[in-house]
C-alpha cells in the first residue's frame, strides 16, 4: 500500500511543479523598464483553471503526505 502511495505522491508532485511553473508570473522586473504595472487583475479562462488546479493539487499532495505518515 505504501508503494502505491509513494508513486501517486510522486506523480502529484510532478504535476504540482509543472502547474506552478506554467503560471504567468506577471510583469516582474518589466515594470522597472517601462512594462505595464498592473498588479491587481482578475484571472480568466485557462489561467483561472490552472490556478484552481494548482490549489487542488497542493491539497491532494498534503493529504497524501498525511496519509503516508498515518499508514
Amino acid at each position: 500500500m505504501q508503494n502505491i502511495l509513494n508513486y501517486i505522491q510522486i506523480c502529484v508532485g510532478i504535476l504540482l511543479i509543472t502547474s506552478i511553473l506554467l503560471q504567468h508570473r506577471g510583469t516582474g522586473l518589466g515594470g522597472a523598464f517601462g512594462g505595464e504595472g498592473n498588479v491587481y487583475r482578475s484571472r480568466r479562462g485557462a489561467e483561472k483553471f490552472l490556478f484552481n488546479a494548482t490549489v487542488a493539487l497542493a491539497v491532494i499532495f498534503v493529504g497524501l503526505a498525511v496519509a503516508h505518515i498515518v499508514l
